[in-house]
């Protein structure tokens, strides 16, 4: 689950290597395929995206488990984030490592399509 302050790292090529939560945008917990508002603490010089810069963003890995209605268990080595813009599409261009199906359910078809490998 991801709460205020808790770092991500930002699985897109917009230039954003970490982000902090800064708001849950449904309750106080966020989980795989919900939305955050966060601030950008770490970025490459020349990407898209700069330091200190306010962003929205969707988790799509989470180091708590996620239980699927099959019985299934789902967990990640770490908490990761892809930066969206105003329409709830993925400004980068690219997305990097796993993103679970559950992405599916929340709307988000274009995240899916990019994605190298969907589990």
């Amino acid at each position: 689950m991801i709460q205020t302050q808790t770092f991500l790292r930002v699985a897109d090529n917009t230039g954003a290597r970490y982000i902090m939560c800064i708001r849950v945008l449904r309750g106080s917990n966020a989980r795989i395929g919900d939305s955050i508002i966060a601030v950008v603490k770490d970025a490459i010089p020349n990407g898209k995206i700069k330091k200190s810069e306010i962003v929205r963003a969707l988790i799509v890995r989470t180091l708590s488990s996620l239980r699927r209605k099959d019985g299934t268990t789902l967990r990640f080595g770490e908490n990761a984030a892809i930066i969206l813009n105003k329409n709830k599409n993925p400004r980068g261009t690219r997305i990097f490592g796993p993103v679970a199906r559950e992405i599916r359910k929340a709307g988000y078809q274009k995240i899916l399509s990019l994605a190298f490998f969907v589990i």
